[in-house]
């Protein structure tokens, strides 16, 4: 049998403990046994709210719940990718909290939104760093499992000096040691939250169950397609709301061309094919693009960042920001607005969860575009 444990693991940090007195005062802990209410009410955001405004009503608002990876991302920053065969040298490392579940949980948390992660890490060093960096986040820890048997996940990120990067996965305790049935806990977590993020860097038995239970819920799934390279369960797939893969994901699942946007809405379409209504698609220097069945897609172009220093990770900032948003009942098109804002401010950081932005920085961004728009 493994060993594990849950919950909050060490002290919390001072805005961790302010956020953890109102969302206590508002919501009992999901393990006691008091109701969560079933209809809660979201204050739409308002670009003219000052700068770091979070307009949301905190005492009504349904967390969004993240399961998934979370890893330590080891930086080396090199000139080119090395040749087969071949030994260079890195100009720099070192060692981040990273992994896209996490990453998703700590944008949610920055965007000062409440967000709980359910995951797993080892009991060593890099969990340690992990715990750390979700906590001053301003992640809810509650659901994190410490496991003593499989180290934390790691990934080796090669970032080159135009800020491109390929990495290489291990996966440890995200891929091994869940137990064979979720615990109630979790599973209560996951029905009490207004927006369920899942990726494929977990067992996909495991994105299933939590997702059958979201489901039964009424919560909203959305499954990010980076992870795991082998076709999506059709299990999974059916239970999925917004099905959200970047355009090489998308060729890849579906084995068609994603050079061009034609393309691309004809593998959104393989997608709509399998009951997914909403394909959310991250298609880099070039935006995103909303695909609704049988309605016109949703473009939103790229809003371009002063400079582009890593975008390792832009993908998952813009995938939580645009659930956070969603959440909060913006209309597509803000959602999409809102996402491409957050990205755009993670690819001018190094590293993927201390690239995060705030709701402040955000907020500031989108207000500055309105003014510039307003003045054309």
């Amino acid at each position: 049998m493994n060993s594990l444990t849950r919950g909050p693991l060490l002290s919390s940090s001072p805005r961790q403990q302010r956020r953890s007195q109102w969302w206590n005062a508002e919501h009992p802990h999901p393990t006691t046994e008091r109701p969560i209410p079933a209809r809660l009410s979201f204050a739409a955001f308002s670009s003219s709210s000052p700068a770091g405004a979070a307009a949301i009503s905190v005492s009504a608002a349904k967390p969004v719940v993240v399961v998934g990876s979370a890893n330590a991302d080891i930086y080396v920053e090199i000139d080119r990718l090395p040749l087969e065969g071949e030994t260079i040298a890195a100009r720099a490392g070192q060692t981040l909290a990273g992994g896209k579940g996490a990453n998703q949980a700590c944008c949610g948390g920055r965007l000062d939104y409440p967000t709980y992660f359910v995951g797993q890490i080892g009991d060593d060093a890099h969990g340690r760093l992990i715990e750390d960096a979700l906590r001053g986040g301003g992640v809810r820890l509650d659901r994190l499992a410490r496991v003593s048997s499989a180290p934390t996940g790691h990934a080796v990120v090669m970032l080159q000096s135009d800020g491109q990067n390929a990495i290489i996965i291990v996966g440890g305790a995200n891929m091994s040691c869940w137990p064979e049935d979720p615990r109630d806990e979790d599973l209560e977590v996951v029905r009490s939250a207004g927006v369920l993020l899942l990726q494929r860097e977990i067992p996909d038995r495991v994105n299933i169950q939590v997702a059958q239970a979201a489901k039964g819920a009424g919560v909203p799934v959305i499954l990010d397609a980076g992870g795991k390279e082998g076709p999506v369960p059709d299990e999974l797939i059916k239970l999925v709301d917004i099905f959200s893969p970047n355009e090489t994901e998308l060729a890849r699942l579906t084995g068609m061309p994603t050079e061009t946007f034609e393309q691309i809405s004809h593998a959104a379409k393989r997608i709509h094919e399998k009951a997914v209504k909403k394909v959310l698609v991250k298609l880099g220097a070039k935006g995103s693009a909303l695909f609704i069945e049988g309605e016109d897609p949703i473009v939103q172009p790229i809003i371009p960042a002063s400079e582009v220093l890593d975008t390792t990770g832009a993908g998952d900032t813009f995938t939580a920001a645009f659930a956070v948003a969603l959440v909060e009942c913006k209309p597509m098109k803000e959602c999409l607005k809102f996402a491409a804002a957050a990205a755009s401010l993670c690819v001018q950081v190094k590293g993927a969860i201390p690239s995060m932005p705030d709701r402040a920085a955000v907020v500031e961004l989108l207000q500055s575009l309105q003014a510039d728009a307003a003045t054309k």
